[in-house]
């Protein structure tokens, strides 16, 4: 069985090139939660959400979240209301979010949600929330602290981020479920997702990490950052700003003592030797960068190779 650790849109790419290339039923994503919120009523689950339209097929492919050939005539009618529209919202896309919040009112926890969500969307894979208690991303930037999606979405990531939190972290419980997958798996791999807010909350979980450490798989890590850039989303930035290395030797040593391989890509080959030498880390250079399913399947299939690859020195009792 095979863990992934997702957030966002590369995370999504990622977990469904993992799901297209393995068995059904041996892949199971950890996806971050911090960045949900209550809007309109309604518990919003952005990263679930990407993963669950993603695995079941009727993701945006233009946009990577949202639903294709969604439309908005709610969000319309909700305009007229004089309602400030700046969170994207399409009619199917609210189907998703009112049977959420509808089941979570009854007493369901989010993991028992998302699982009825990804069989309805006839997902083999399972996926599940890094926590079901409350843990939210506050981005802190020259004008005070930002929810994340305020930062994220409402300010289209213009400003610069001068720090993290993670509000409820220290409350925040570990799924059995999450745990049990981390400790069972034959391989874990850190998808291409933002390292300090998608994966960062993550790690944020008390235990997480730690369970992280004491699986017994190989754990392998894909960069975000291709040539000091980021695909999408604002983690080149973000990973300057506060104080990181824009590369994939900057993401590798936010990922050190916790990953033993590392997947870069072609435009950063020169980057592996020193990855090697500073975090001692395996190192993979490939294509790297995820174009359709196919594409996605390629990668992920070079993924379990380079894991399979990678030695583990014994550790000592």
């Amino acid at each position: 069985m095979i863990v992934a650790i997702a957030g966002g849109v590369g995370g999504a790419k990622m977990a469904q090139g993992l799901a297209l290339a393995l068995p059904p039923g041996d892949l199971t994503v950890i996806v971050n939660t911090a960045d949900d919120m209550e809007h309109l009523g309604l518990h919003i689950s952005p990263d679930i959400d990407t993963v669950l339209y993603t695995l079941g097929g009727i993701a945006n492919p233009t946009a990577g979240w949202g639903i294709e050939g969604d439309t908005t005539a709610t969000l319309d009618q909700l305009r007229r209301y004089g309602h400030d529209a700046w969170f994207w919202l399409g009619d199917r896309d609210f189907a998703t979010h009112i049977y959420r919040t509808s089941r979570l009112a009854t007493g369901a926890s989010l993991t028992d949600v998302t699982g009825e969500m990804a069989r309805a969307l006839g997902i083999d894979a399972t996926i599940l929330p890094m926590t079901d208690d409350p843990l939210r991303t506050v981005v802190g930037t020259p004008d005070g602290d930002l929810a994340f999606q305020d930062y994220f979405v409402r300010r289209r990531q213009q400003d610069d981020v001068t720090g993290i939190r993670f509000d409820g972290a220290e409350a925040a419980r570990l799924p059995e479920r999450v745990r049990a997958a981390i400790m069972t798996a034959d391989l874990i791999v850190f998808c291409p997702s933002n390292p300090i807010v998608s994966i960062g909350p993550i790690l944020a979980v008390p235990g997480m990490r730690e369970t992280l450490l004491a699986a017994p798989a190989t754990t392998i890590a894909v960069s975000p950052i291709i040539g000091g850039r980021a695909l999408k989303g604002p983690a080149d930035r973000m990973l300057v700003t506060l104080g990181h290395e824009s590369s994939a030797l900057g993401v590798a040593r936010l990922y050190a003592g916790l990953v033993d391989g590392f997947v870069i890509d072609h435009a950063d080959a020169d980057l592996a030797g020193p990855i090697t030498d500073e975090t001692g880390m395996a190192v993979a250079t490939t294509g790297a960068v995820m174009g359709g399913p196919d594409d996605r399947r390629r990668l992920a299939t070079e993924l379990l190779t380079f894991g399979q690859q990678i030695t583990i020195p014994a550790q000592t009792a």
